[in-house]
């Protein structure tokens, strides 16, 4: 994951000679490249503060220092170092040299390997299971894309008040049962969620410590240019490691080539997500107060994304070496809990922390010891990083209903700018009991997408495919509409960007999403947010 874009044509590097890595252009679509995963997270910088104030020359050979405004239509702008070499408007990118680019590309490829910028090749035996076998560079924007700073500041702010709202509907146990019950009838997975979750209601189980770390999505719409939020993820937020490896590599290479591109690396936001989730999970560790437990990371059996999870483990261990750290695929075979609740593994280490980078679908699942060692986990005292309350509150139907007015009001959230704020960036959101938002989108679904109740990117349905979906299932008199949500498709300005896939840069427009990470630790003592 990592890129989003459309097609256009694409360059192709043949060897790693830096002499020649752009032989030819091609035509051949992009059709590897996913156009609703994620491009960006944390690190888009404005476009408007790019700059320092250099002399602007115009054909008209008029000069000015002062500021920068503009292009009048038809004219071609010139910039200088201070050497007097020509730099490359940040607008017309696509046009840098030859090569430039080539240098570029290059760099940044080696960067990425030396850094651990890496993924496991899906076509490599065992890329996902052994470290270190057929790894990759990761995908990645050659660089930054730019974001309105008002705006970038806009989603940060909303950080702590999302994570406070999750906190709070978590507690809400009948808001979830109640607002997930015909969901329950038709999802098998979801389903099987909320009876863990009934289970903790009937024998009135409680966090005494509840840590969530989260990644609240956005988009800019385009045409009202309000920052909307796509989703909120409440289990397994990604990328924390590689994103924070990506803005250093975009710093890096802006520091060497700032002037001659334009743009200045100082306004490149520092990104420490992956700092702040490890202080996160040490300080819910430390409030367990047993040295002797473990924090556990809740894995999948075969994870491509491996070393972003590394990349976490590893800035926890540097910071707090006293914290032992296993991975775990999930199998009750290796649990077992005694009498006070408290979790063990087989090797006889207590648990401490258990965070999931794995049980948001119904694949991290294939038996029932999966499930029995989900239910174990939420019985026992260890910290759940998520919860199953957490996990539920970040469900699509969940972020419906309480996107329907009144509901942050009477059940949530009293500061009225804080409701304000959350309603300012909701987008369209509805059940398919709405027989008009139902309508609408059948007669106009390039307006709407369909969203299950699943995560991991790649369910969503989009298009004409959304209006045949919402006719078959009403014409069936289907339940499983309740499986579903309506949302406004959003639609963000696309800018012109270089983005590189295994060593191949494509030349392309493309689209952000921006991700904001944010850490919440609650405890029956203290609160500690992270934002």
């Amino acid at each position: 994951m990592g890129i989003g874009s459309s097609s256009s044509s694409a360059l192709t590097i043949s060897t790693p000679n830096p002499t020649t890595l752009f032989p030819h252009k091609s035509n051949s679509a992009l059709s590897t490249l996913n156009p609703t995963t994620h491009n960006n997270y944390y690190y888009n910088i404005p476009q408007n503060l790019l700059l320092k104030k250099p002399t602007i020359k115009t054909m008209n050979n008029q000069s000015s220092s002062s500021s920068i405004s503009p292009l009048k239509c038809g004219e071609v702008e010139v910039r200088e170092t201070q050497d007097g070499n020509t730099t490359i408007p940040i607008s017309d990118v696509l046009n840098l040299k030859s090569d430039l680019l080539q240098k570029l590309v290059y760099e940044a490829l080696v960067w990425s390997s030396l850094h651990g910028l890496v993924v496991g090749h899906k076509s490599v035996q065992r890329s996902g299971s052994v470290p270190g076998v057929g790894m990759v560079h990761a995908p990645f924007a050659l660089l930054p894309m730019s974001f309105p700073q008002s705006h970038w500041k806009q989603a940060c702010e909303l950080t702590p008040i999302f994570n406070e709202l999750v906190d709070r509907v978590s507690l809400d146990g009948k808001f979830l049962q109640d607002s997930l019950s015909r969901t329950k009838k038709v999802d098998a997975f979801t389903s099987r969620l909320l009876d863990i979750h009934s289970k903790m209601l009937e024998i009135n189980k409680k966090e005494e410590i509840r840590l969530g770390l989260h990644r609240s999505d956005y988009m800019l719409d385009a045409q009202t240019k309000e920052l909307l939020q796509i989703e909120l993820n409440t289990i397994s937020s990604s990328f924390p490691g590689l994103s924070c490896l990506v803005t250093k590599l975009h710093r890096n290479l802006l520091h060497h080539y700032g002037e001659l591109l334009g743009l200045n690396f100082k306004r490149v936001p520092e990104n420490t997500a992956v700092s702040q989730f490890a202080e996160a999970l040490a300080l819910a560790w430390k409030e367990y107060n047993n040295p002797r437990a473990v924090v556990v990371i809740v894995v999948q059996t075969e994870e491509h994304n491996m070393y972003d999870q590394h990349w976490l483990s590893e800035a926890l261990k540097e910071k707090y070496p006293f914290i032992f750290i296993l991975f775990f695929c999930g199998s009750c075979a290796s649990l077992y809990i005694f009498l006070n609740f408290v979790i063990h593994m087989t090797g006889g280490q207590a648990v401490a922390v258990i965070y999931f980078r794995a049980g948001y679908a119904p694949n991290d699942y294939p038996s029932e010891s999966e499930w029995r060692a989900r239910l174990l986990m939420e019985q026992s005292l260890a910290v759940k990083c998520p919860s199953i309350s957490y996990h539920l509150a970040g469900t699509k139907k969940i972020q419906q209903e309480l996107a329907k007015p009144g509901v942050l009001e009477s059940r949530f959230l009293e500061n009225k700018d804080d409701i304000a704020k959350l309603r300012k960036c909701f987008a369209g959101l509805w059940s398919l009991d709405d027989s008009n938002a139902m309508k609408d989108a059948i007669e106009r679904p390039e307006l709407f997408v369909l969203k299950p109740q699943r995560e991991g990117g790649g369910n969503n349905i989009y298009g004409n495919d959304v209006s045949e979906t919402l006719l078959k299932l009403q014409k069936e008199r289907s339940e499983e509409l309740s499986a579903y949500i309506l949302m406004q498709r959003i639609f963000p300005t696309s800018a012109p960007a270089f983005l590189v896939r295994e060593g191949i840069c494509h030349q392309d427009h493309a689209i952000s999403e921006l991700g904001i990470y944010g850490a919440k630790r609650r405890s029956s003592l203290m609160t500690k947010a992270v934002t």
